[in-house]
C-alpha cells in the first residue's frame, strides 16, 4: 500500500468510501509509517493509535459513507484539545494534564469522517518559527533535518511533507500555518479571522476569540484545504446560528485571473531566491493569460501597517501572558533607545497599553482593512512572500528577541521577519500558501496568496489554479 503515502486527503477518503481500502487498513498504513519514519523528524509527538483503531473499525462497518473526510487518518497540532490527550503547548507542568472535552474544530473534523490518531509538535507557547520544547524535543524538516520545519505548526507541516498523515489542523497569529507550509513545501490556509471557531474544554478554553489568531488546515493539495475549510467554517452553535456565506471566485481559469504581485519591499530584507520564485510564477501566470501587475498596491503605508500589526500582536498575546511577563516587557521598553524600531522594540512598547490606546490602534487597523478590501475590488488575489527566507537551520540560542539572522548579507533581528506574515494577518484577511519551487540548496519555497475579507474560497481556488499549472506538492527525497 506504499503508493497511497502521498495522496491527497480527498483521494484517500475516496479510496475508503468506495471500499477499495478499508479504513482500518489505511490507518494501520499511516501508523506503521509513523512508527518507522517519525523518529527521523519527531513530528508526531502524541499517539492515540488504539482509540483511532476503534473508530476505524466502526467506520468500516458503516453503510453511510458520504462524509467528505470519511475514514481519513489525520493528526492535529498539539495545542488543540483532544479529549483524553495532553495539551501542553510545550510546558512540562502540563504534561499530564488531559483535556476533558475536544475542541469544536476537532469535533467538526471527526463529524466530517476524519480519524485523528495523534498530535504534532509545537514551540513553547506557539511563539517561534521553529518547533521545539522541553516536553517533546525538536522537530526537523524532512527536506533537510538540519533545518527547522517552521512554527508554530511545524510538526503539522513536517508530518504532511513526510507522508505520515493525510491532513493537518494548525493555527496562525504570526505565520504559524503559513511559514511551516512554506518551509516544508505543503499547502496551508490562514482563514479570515472569526470564520472557524474552536471553543473546547470550559476549564481551559478561552470563551472569547483571540484577536488576529485563527485556526486552519494544512494539506498536500488546494482541494484538501477547501474540504477541511468547509468542515471548519461553521458558526459556534452556542454563539450564533448565522452562517457566513463565502463568495465563490469569479474566475475559473488562469486567463480570468487578476493578480497583483508584491515580491519585495524596500527596507524589508527578503531572500533573493524567494523573490525570484514569485516573479517567475508571475511570469508563468502572465504567459497563461492572467492579468498581472507588479506595481499595484493597496492605498496605505506598508511600514505603518507593519508597525501597527506588531503593536496589536503584542496586545493579543498579552491576554494570556503571565503578569510577570508583561511587567518584564514594560520594564524592557523603558530601557530601549528612543529611536530603536525593531519588531521587538515596537512590541515591548505596546505592552500594558490602555484600552483607550488599543481602541485607537484598532480604528487605524479597520481603516487599513477597508483599503485592502477596496484593493481587492480590482484584483482577485495578491501574491507575496510568506516570510523572508526558506527554512532556517535549527536555532535554540535563547529568547527570540535576542537572536539575529542574516538575509542577503544584512544582519537583522530575528523577529524583524514578521513583515510578510503580518501585512495580511493583522487585517483579518485570508491567505493561502502554495509550494512554487525550491532553492538551490533544495529547500521548498511557497507563495502567500492573499484575498479580501471572507475571500477564503478565492485564495484557495487561486492556489488550485497554480497547482494545476504544475506547482504542486512534491515529496522530499528519501521518504518512500
Amino acid at each position: 500500500m506504499t503508493e497511497v503515502r502521498f495522496l491527497s486527503a480527498q483521494a484517500l477518503a475516496g479510496l475508503v468510501r468506495t471500499g477499495e481500502i478499508g479504513c482500518l487498513e489505511l490507518l494501520d498504513h499511516f501508523i506503521a509509517r509513523a512508527e518507522r519514519l517519525n523518529p527521523r523528524i519527531n513530528a508526531i509527538v502524541v499517539q492515540d493509535f488504539d482509540r483511532a483503531r476503534d473508530r476505524a473499525r466502526v467506520l468500516d462497518n458503516t453503510a453511510e459513507r458520504s462524509a467528505p473526510l470519511f475514514g481519513l487518518p489525520m493528526t492535529v497540532k498539539e495545542s488543540f484539545d483532544v479529549a483524553g490527550l495532553p495539551t501542553t503547548r510545550g510546558h512540562e507542568e502540563a504534561r499530564d494534564r488531559r483535556a476533558r472535552v475536544s475542541g469544536l474544530a476537532i469535533r467538526r473534523l471527526e463529524g466530517a469522517g476524519a480519524v485523528i490518531f495523534g498530535k504534532t509538535n509545537v514551540p513553547v507557547d506557539l511563539a517561534d518559527w521553529q518547533s521545539y520544547n522541553p516536553v517533546y524535543g525538536t522537530t526537523s524538516n524532512p527536506w533537510n533535518t538540519a533545518h527547522t520545519p517552521g512554527g508554530s505548526s511545524g510538526g503539522s507541516a513536517a508530518a504532511l511533507a513526510a507522508g505520515l498523515t493525510g491532513l493537518e489542523l494548525g493555527s496562525d497569529i504570526g505565520g504559524s500555518i503559513r511559514v511551516p507550509a512554506h518551509y516544508c513545501g505543503v499547502f496551508g490556509h490562514k482563514p479570515t479571522w472569526g470564520l472557524c471557531p474552536n471553543f473546547g474544554d470550559p476549564a481551559t478554553s478561552r470563551t472569547a476569540m483571540n484577536d488576529i489568531a485563527v485556526l486552519g488546515p494544512l494539506a498536500r493539495s488546494a482541494a484538501d484545504l477547501r474540504l477541511a475549510l468547509d468542515a471548519l467554517a461553521l458558526p459556534d452553535p452556542a454563539d450564533t446560528g448565522m452562517r457566513c456565506e463565502l463568495p465563490s471566485p469569479r474566475f475559473g481559469a488562469i486567463k480570468d485571473l487578476r493578480v497583483a504581485v508584491w515580491s519585495g519591499e524596500p527596507g524589508q530584507a527578503t531572500e533573493q531566491e524567494t523573490t525570484a520564485a514569485i516573479e517567475a510564477l508571475a511570469d508563468r501566470l502572465e504567459r497563461d493569460g492572467a492579468t498581472v501587475s507588479r506595481v499595484a498596491r493597496p492605498a496605505f503605508d506598508p511600514l505603518d501597517a507593519y508597525r501597527l500589526y506588531l503593536a496589536l500582536l503584542n496586545a493579543a498575546w498579552s491576554g494570556t501572558a503571565p503578569d510577570a511577563v508583561v511587567a518584564h516587557e514594560i520594564a524592557t521598553a523603558g530601557r530601549l533607545p528612543p529611536g530603536l524600531m525593531t519588531a521587538d522594540a515596537i512590541m515591548f512598547r505596546a505592552a500594558g497599553m490602555s484600552h483607550r490606546a488599543w481602541l485607537g490602534l484598532n480604528e487605524r487597523r479597520h481603516a487599513i482593512r477597508r483599503a485592502w478590501n477596496a484593493f481587492f475590488r480590482d484584483w482577485d488575489v495578491l501574491l507575496c512572500p510568506v516570510i523572508a527566507t526558506s527554512a532556517m537551520v535549527h536555532r535554540q540560542d535563547g529568547a527570540t528577541w535576542d537572536r539575529r539572522i542574516s538575509i542577503e548579507g544584512l544582519e537583522i533581528a530575528y523577529n524583524d521577519q514578521l513583515f510578510w506574515p503580518g501585512i495580511t494577518c493583522c487585517f483579518h484577511l485570508p491567505a493561502t500558501v502554495a509550494p512554487i519551487g525550491q532553492t538551490n540548496a533544495g529547500l521548498p519555497i511557497g507563495v502567500q496568496i492573499a484575498g479580501p475579507t471572507h475571500g477564503d474560497r478565492i485564495t484557495i481556488a487561486a492556489a488550485g489554479l497554480i497547482e494545476q499549472a504544475g506547482f504542486s506538492f512534491e515529496s522530499p527525497p528519501g521518504w518512500a
